[in-house]
């Protein structure tokens, strides 16, 4: 596993500064469910040194992230380089995962991407959430859409790998 942090982007064009990226093999972070909260609450200590409440942020930040890498964990197939990176712009943090996938995986998460940025995307989540049926494995990715507001798209980054974003933006102020 590797771990950076990164100094302010200087350019002109830069709009998110980056903070910290972290990167493994998916068949590593694969292996232990617990992978999930180690790695989103070690994240979210290193991002919210500087916030209003850095204790409450760094909370609400993990339990988002956690949201994304379970949903990672339960969908992931595959070999290659799994890597998570933060970057913020004033108020917005947005989580960047970049992760090998097949192309039908690849369609699960456009398709479920699609439906959270959707106008039933509440309807749907409560659905999910209160299903008596096994979990459905979309339901982190509309939680962080309907309980965080977060705006998530998803990029193609090459030959069966994609990037997964989330913005968030989880205090009004920054000081």
């Amino acid at each position: 596993m590797n771990i950076a942090a990164f100094p302010p982007d200087t350019s002109s064009a830069a709009k998110f500064q980056s903070l910290i990226e972290v990167d493994m093999e998916i068949g590593v972070f694969g292996s232990n469910w617990s992978h999930c909260d180690r790695l989103s609450s070690y994240v979210a200590r290193m991002i919210s040194h500087n916030r209003t409440d850095s204790l409450l942020y760094s909370n609400l930040f993990s339990s988002a992230l956690n949201e994304l890498l379970e949903t990672i964990f339960r969908t992931h197939e595959g070999s290659g380089k799994f890597s998570c990176s933060v970057r913020r712009n004033g108020a917005v943090d947005r989580v960047e995962l970049i992760l090998p996938c097949s192309p039908s995986q690849a369609g699960f998460y456009r398709d479920t991407v699609e439906l959270a940025r959707g106008p039933d995307a509440t309807e749907k989540y409560r659905e999910m959430l209160f299903s008596s049926d096994v979990v459905d494995r979309r339901i982190g990715l509309f939680e962080l859409a309907v309980d965080y507001s977060a705006e998530i798209s998803i990029e193609a980054t090459g030959d069966n790998t994609i990037k997964l974003i989330a913005e968030l933006a989880l205090e009004d102020t920054v000081d």
